[in-house]
């Protein structure tokens, strides 16, 4: 467990959109959690900061109190279920309250399911699932008392889009999609809390140069690739307008479609993309990355936006689901026809 000891900045917002609001935010040092945090700052909001890193977390904090919020920053690993009920009593004994906590730790690793060591992959579930219900276990007892309060879980379009190569990861977020809303229907019967969930699309973070990778190739996300300040937007609409699922980029749609009309049509032809895209890619060392300790890149953007033109291993990828949407469709008209 890590050491549940907290700074706090020493400016509060004025009487901006969110300046009475107390929100808890997991995976707060870098890429959409940092974006976030900062976005809500700037709304006014009181952010409670989660992650592993101390001086990371400080230094969103300092960002978040230039911006006019006020910051706690709370050294936290969501694996570790007392860690988390630490953070939640923090933010309640500074604050007096929780009004939204957000569920955005996340981890990842790529490769052969049966090359990866079995503790690598028992990792991205356990910060990926259990992190998050860990998160909302604390945080709903909490709404219950008060009779309100959002719970929003970051969770990713491969909650519906299996991805080959990372087994692990679209387990998790499986199970991170079932959860969510099996908790949203048991909680029906309290009308002022709400769970919402977010679907992204592959986003420009550091995230694939701080996750595991065992592919012996270096790792690009494939375009379209979506802007984090984006992400952090539309979480902080959700912070003001609950709503119980909002997906975000311009694939979302077409992967869901696709998976919906014909599953092992996606999956066959996903691996082919992935199969060409890691054929084609520079050698890399095999890492287990951020998994077992803090990332090192702390930045919102992952740099890949800017790099042009996108190298050759992920042009294949380009537009993919949208094609795949399309062939599912006519899959499934024949299909139909033929019987």
């Amino acid at each position: 467990m890590l050491n549940p000891a907290y700074t706090t900045s020493s400016s509060r917002a004025g009487s901006r959109a969110l300046g009475s609001r107390v929100v808890v935010l997991t995976g707060a040092s870098s890429g959409i959690g940092r974006a976030t945090a900062l976005a809500l700052a700037e709304q006014g909001a009181t952010v409670v900061l989660a992650a592993r890193d101390r001086a990371a977390l400080e230094a969103v904090a300092a960002e978040c109190e230039r911006r006019g919020g006020e910051a706690l920053a709370v050294p936290t690993d969501v694996v570790d279920a007392a860690a988390v009920r630490a953070l939640a009593d923090a933010a309640i004994s500074r604050f007096g309250s929780i009004d939204v906590w957000i569920n955005n730790a996340g981890v990842g690793v790529v490769g052969r399911f049966d090359e990866i060591p079995i503790a690598v992959h028992r990792r991205v579930v356990e910060t990926n699932l259990l992190g998050e219900m860990n998160g909302a276990h604390a945080a709903v007892q909490h709404f219950r008392q008060q009779q309100r309060g959002t719970l929003i879980n970051m969770v990713s379009i491969g909650a519906w889009a299996p991805t080959p190569y990372a087994v692990a990861y679209t387990a998790s977020k499986f199970g991170l999609r079932g959860f969510s809303e099996a908790l949203r229907a048991e909680l029906r019967d309290l009308p002022d809390v709400h769970v919402c969930e977010v679907y992204p699309t592959f986003v420009d973070t550091p995230g694939f140069q701080n996750g595991g990778n065992y592919t012996g190739r270096r790792l690009k996300p494939p375009p379209p690739l979506l802007d984090p300040q984006q992400v952090a937007r539309a979480v902080v609409g959700l912070v003001k307008r609950p709503r119980d699922a909002l997906s975000i980029g311009s694939v979302a749609w077409p992967s869901r479609l696709a998976h919906a009309l014909a599953p092992g049509l996606l999956g066959r032809a996903t691996k082919r993309l992935f199969d060409t895209a890691l054929q084609r890619a520079d050698a890399a060392p095999s890492t287990s990355g951020n998994l077992f300790d803090p990332s090192r890149r702390h930045a919102v953007d992952g740099g890949y936006r800017a790099a042009s033109p996108l190298p050759a291993a992920t042009a294949p990828v380009a537009g993919g689901a949208v094609a795949l949407a399309l062939a599912a469709l006519a899959y499934a008209l024949w299909r139909g026809r033929s019987r």
